[in-house]
């Protein structure tokens, strides 16, 4: 009996295993296209990972609704959300959870420092990857046929803040400070690039994680530098207790960050201390882009106030959709073939791809803190 169960059971734990890659059907016969969605859906920035996996959702739910048809077969989309933790190497056990259950594509990471070690993942299995978040130039710079991005990448983003700086803000000596993640830092360095080249001084450099909510030492040893500005390269979880660690210094300095801070969570962190903060964000202004209004209405009916990347994890998914109606197949190796044909009328704008998976001439958007709320300073394109 003891045998006879165990040879049973483990035939049983086989014959699941073989099927975990396997296409599913619905109860009518429809195949069910599976496609991956990572972001953080717990711990810190666990508002914007639901954020983008919402986005991806909603557009999965309006095509399903609409209906889609393959190789002259209806399918349905199915949305596998997984949540990495803003972790690399729970990235990268997500990704190959991902590959083993057979997605077709990915929509994600969130984060460039989970992105990054996830692309090769997907590359070595062949899966595209669309990332609707991922800023930092070495997630495409690999040369990888699979990685994708449909918002401006941070050598654009840390160019406009370092020329923002000094050109309208009027700042002579700043201060750097990352929080040493791909995002951060790679950020951060473009920023000092570009300041630099525009005339500022970089008074200090300095380092935490993206773990940390005690600046004051940093703080301290930059008061003392005399900054006129101080530059954070990270998200808002660190954002909010460094604008509050800084009025309580009595630092003079004005805060500037980019889309990590450029949130409606770092104003809530920062409190009253939010008010003048500088920071900047890929794109257009929601109310400004071609399908923002319309976009928020229909997110905000199912999933209230948008933090951030929603729009374009939707246009992520609307552009490998449209591949695959190109493609006439979701075979991930069709789909990659059709990838770069990409000419899409998204809620964000315009997108097609670079050589590399970049987005061709991604804006920036300057935003500032007043009254309470992010209010827009000016679009560089």
């Amino acid at each position: 009996m003891r045998i006879g169960h165990l040879s049973a059971l483990t035939l049983s734990i086989f014959g699941l295993l073989a099927g975990c890659g396997q296409d599913k059907t619905t109860s009518d016969g429809v195949e069910i296209i599976r496609i991956g969605s990572v972001a953080p859906l717990t711990g810190a920035q666990s508002h914007i990972g639901k954020d983008n996996d919402n986005g991806a959702r909603l557009a999965i739910d309006e095509i399903n609704a609409k209906g889609l048809t393959l190789a002259g077969k209806p399918v349905k989309l199915e949305l596998v959300s997984e949540d990495d933790a803003a972790d690399p190497k729970t990235a990268t056990n997500v990704a190959q959870k991902l590959v083993d259950q057979g997605v077709k594509a990915v929509i994600g990471h969130l984060n460039s420092g989970t992105t990054i070690p996830a692309s090769k993942i997907y590359h070595d299995a062949g899966i595209p990857q669309i990332s609707p978040s991922a800023t930092a130039t070495a997630y495409t710079n690999q040369g990888y046929n699979t990685a994708y991005r449909v918002m401006a990448n941070d050598a654009q983003q840390g160019k406009a803040l370092g020329q923002f700086a000094v050109a309208n803000m009027g700042v002579k000596k700043v201060a750097i400070i990352d929080d040493r993640t791909a995002y951060g830092q790679g950020l951060a360095d473009e920023f000092e690039k570009a300041a630099a080249a525009a005339g500022a001084t970089v008074v200090a450099r300095e380092y935490t994680s993206d773990k940390s909510t005690d600046f004051t030492a940093i703080l301290t040893s930059i008061k003392g530098k005399a900054a006129d500005l101080v530059f954070f390269g990270g998200m808002d979880p660190q954002g909010g207790p460094m604008a509050r660690q800084m009025k309580r210094l009595g630092l003079t300095a004005k805060l500037l960050g980019g889309d990590g801070l450029q949130n409606i969570n770092f104003i809530k962190l920062a409190g009253a201390d939010a008010e003048g903060v500088v920071a900047s964000s890929p794109g257009l202004p929601l109310d400004a882009m071609p399908g923002g209004v319309e976009f928020k209405q229909r997110f905000e009916a199912k999933y209230g106030p948008i933090q951030v990347y929603a729009p374009y994890a939707y246009d992520a998914v609307e552009i490998l959709v449209a591949a695959m109606r190109r493609a006439d197949s979701a075979e991930p190796a069709k789909v990659l073939a059709a990838l770069p044909k990409t000419d899409h009328a998204g809620v964000t704008g315009p997108l097609r791809f670079d050589a590399k998976g970049d987005t061709a001439g991604g804006a920036v958007t300057l935003y500032q803190v007043k009254n309470g709320a992010w209010s827009v300073l000016e679009t560089v394109k």
